[in-house]
């Protein structure tokens, strides 16, 4: 009368399924919103981080005399 021990794999499959119910996943206009957000962000860092590298570029070049 020996148990048979699950398998690693299917117990892990069968524990990311049950997990993955749980889930509230969101509607599709919410991922929409959420995606839009994400991309504005983006690209503001972007630019913020474009106009900090230029300044201090600038300040480079002026702190060590060149043009």
């Amino acid at each position: 009368m020996t148990e048979k021990k699950e398998n690693a794999i299917v117990r892990f499959y069968r524990e990311t399924v049950g997990e993955l119910r749980k889930v509230s996943w969101p509607t599709r206009e919410e991922a929409t919103n959420l995606t839009m957000i994400v991309l504005v962000v983006l690209v503001g860092m972007a630019v913020f981080l474009g106009i900090v590298d230029w300044v201090g570029g600038k300040l480079l070049d002026l702190a060590l005399g060149i043009a």
